[in-house]
């Protein structure tokens, strides 16, 4: 981030926040003056309480908290000189920005839908988390990494009670949303919670590293020049705002998924942490204040270790790919190694992939087994021989968690390898009634999981080969390699088929469901509502505002749009302000209803636009019509539905109007 940026992000604040940031009161000035006590050293012991007793409550709060059963202290404690004495400069510094923050929190309104302790918690484990790893890899200021970690989200806070438009706001107007992100947050503020947080930083003179962390936990930041020096701290914090999100521990309930940046493994070496040891440490720690805060942390356990670091290993190289990359003198399975190119339809080079594999390599069955990483699962996709699914072979789920170890450690660690143990495997699912052993071989792109294939010698009950596995494994490459080209082609031709800004279906893809409509029978045109809808003096947006807003508010109606649509039916921007949709196995009645709601829905989204961006209040009209046999063709329909929308203009606009016409 360059001055220049930090020009324009300072300016751009003035519009989404109530205040000048300087002006607004989010952190005590107590806690300001000792986010910039660095050590004991630069001050005294009588220094630090006298800070601490000017907030007479923050005093009686530590002491209490001192005598509590956390620290076991053997005397009760009277002065917070004594406290310091005792447990150390930098745990009661540590112990009062807790405190400061907490009780900053506990004055807002917590009837809104920002949950000030579930913010609070998540805030708690990302610095508990921050430190432990900080002081495991004998990092230089594990405290300072743990008070940028308790201010990573800051942002949040400042715009929750400073903003135009509330944090609340922006949870209520997305909660029907696929999902909640940065751009999100843009579209709806004009920033983003980690621009504001940097913002905020910047003009109250926090330290660089809180600055820093506050600017880069969400974003890459090798080169930038407000990151340099800082590289590991936000490593550290965006590492463990991370595992926070994937134990549940989230700063907003059904938080957005966060990305763990690339940059973070460069500075980062997450195989060098002990993540079982970290996690439990942090458990002892959450677990011991809980009552204090008077909240609850989750019981973690083993098992979200291997998660975290099998997740983490998704994004990584390629290197245990290639150590099992075999020779040209090796290669004499030709028909296996080049058949997955032959097609880019997964449906058809699949199967003839399995097909060469049991031909080549003399195998009596070969499997594909599918993942699910969010069930934790392996399913059967294809087989060969194909008739192995008739003969009992059903579709049905093998949880990982009760395979072996051996399958575990390939799973893991991304090698084929021999698997001796099967006595896991359910016969219901693979028929494993003489099966010893078989080949699990990874089917990778990058180093990124894609399926399994099982091969074995079921019925023949020969030997297998340890040594083919390299041969297999480069197959299985291959087919990665093709099934990663597969899905690229079809996010190609669904972007073809894509409004870019809205992420909608365009105009093309709205003619083709149309299209495809009129291939059907007439009986059902009667089912069929359409409707054009057109956002209300989009002009004035534009002129007044910029073409940034106007862009605002388009992917707001869209927005609007795709909450309320049931699968199924077809919605899309039709071009410019105008967006289309097709509503199936319907009548007048469910039509007008589903044109009424959003309608409704994008007045209130517009109302809450307003109070950050001063323009018209976001509206739109709504032209309906049913679908009947007299309609020749979608041209006629759509016409139709357009002359309907600008009737509900000429009515006064922000109001659905439905065209009654028979076209028999």
């Amino acid at each position: 981030m360059n001055d220049k940026n930090a020009i324009n992000l300072l300016e751009q604040a003035k519009t989404v926040l109530k205040g000048e940031v300087r002006q607004l009161q989010i952190i005590p000035a107590v806690a300001i003056t000792l986010l910039n006590i660095s050590n004991a050293e630069e001050t005294t012991v009588a220094d630090l309480a006298r800070v601490i007793e000017t907030e007479p409550t923050l005093a009686a709060q530590i002491l209490k908290l001192v005598n509590s059963a956390i620290y076991r202290l053997p005397t009760k404690i009277t002065s917070i000189k004594r406290a310091v004495n005792l447990l150390g400069f930098k745990e009661i510094r540590k112990v009062s920005l807790d405190l400061l923050f907490f009780n900053h929190l506990l004055k807002a309104d917590n009837k809104t839908l920002f949950d000030q302790l579930c913010f609070w918690q998540h805030c708690l484990f990302v610095a508990a988390l921050s430190h432990e790893i900080a002081t495991r890899i004998n990092h230089p200021d594990p405290d300072g990494v743990y008070t940028a970690g308790l201010l990573h989200d800051i942002g949040k806070i400042v715009l929750e009670s400073h903003g135009k438009v509330s944090y609340s706001d922006f949870l209520a107007s997305n909660k029907d949303s696929e999902s909640r992100s940065l751009e999100n947050e843009k579209d709806f503020f004009g920033m983003s919670h980690d621009e504001v947080g940097y913002v905020f930083c910047k003009q109250w003179k926090l330290p660089d590293l809180i600055t820093s962390v506050v600017a880069f936990h969400h974003k890459n930041f090798s080169g930038q020049s407000l990151a340099k020096g800082f590289e590991l701290d936000i490593s550290i914090i965006s590492f463990a705002n991370f595992i926070a999100w994937m134990q549940g521990i989230e700063s907003v309930k059904d938080e957005f998924k966060p990305v763990l940046q690339t940059d973070v493994l460069q500075y980062l070496n997450i195989d060098e942490l002990n993540l079982e040891e970290i996690l439990q440490s942090v458990d002892n720690e959450m677990c011991s204040i809980q009552d204090f805060y008077g909240m609850d942390f989750p019981n973690l356990n083993k098992l979200r270790a291997a998660l975290v670091r099998t997740t983490i290993k998704m994004g990584g190289s390629d290197r245990q790919q290639q150590k099992y990359y075999a020779s040209e003198k090796d290669i004499v399975f030709t028909s296996s190694l080049t058949v997955a190119h032959h097609s880019l339809e997964p449906n058809d080079f699949v199967p003839r992939t399995l097909e060469a594999i049991h031909h080549d390599f003399g195998f009596d069955r070969v499997v594909m087994l599918d993942i699910d990483p969010e069930r934790r699962s392996l399913t059967v996709s294809f087989c060969w021989p194909v008739e192995l699914i008739s003969n009992g072979m059903e579709l049905a789920e093998i949880m990982i968690n009760s395979a072996s170890a051996d399958l575990l450690k390939c799973l893991r660690h991304r090698e084929p390898a021999l698997i001796l143990d099967t006595s896991w495997l359910g016969h219901e699912v693979l028929n494993q009634k003489n099966v010893n052993e078989f080949f699990a071989i990874p089917v990778l792109h990058g180093n990124r999981f894609i399926s399994v294939l099982y091969t074995d010698n079921a019925f023949s009950q020969n030997k297998l080969d340890e040594n083919m596995l390299e041969q297999v494994f480069l197959v299985a490459n291959e087919l990665g390699i093709s099934l990663n080209n597969a899905k690229q082609l079809e996010l190609e031709k669904k972007r073809s088929l894509t409004d870019p800004l809205t992420n909608l279906n365009n105009r093309r893809m709205l003619n083709e469901f149309l299209e495809n409509i009129y291939k059907n029978e007439v009986s059902q045109h009667g089912q069929i509502a359409i409707g054009f809808i057109d956002i209300d003096n989009f002009k004035k947006f534009n002129d007044k505002c910029g073409h940034k807003v106007g862009d605002i508010a388009l992917r707001v109606v869209a927005d609007a749009m795709r909450s309320l649509t049931r699968p199924g039916d077809c919605i899309g921007r039709y071009g410019g302000e105008e967006f289309v949709f097709i509503l199936l196995n319907t009548n007048i009645e469910g039509a007008m209803g589903y044109a009424e709601r959003i309608r409704l829905e994008i007045e209130k989204r517009g109302k809450a636009l307003a109070k950050r961006i001063p323009s018209e209040i976001l509206t739109v009209s709504v032209g309906l019509v049913m679908d009947t046999p007299g309609y020749h063709n979608y041209y006629e329909i759509i016409d139709a539905a357009d002359k309907a929308m600008y009737q509900a203009k000429r009515q006064g606009r922000n109001r659905v109007y439905f065209k009654n016409e028979s076209r028999d």
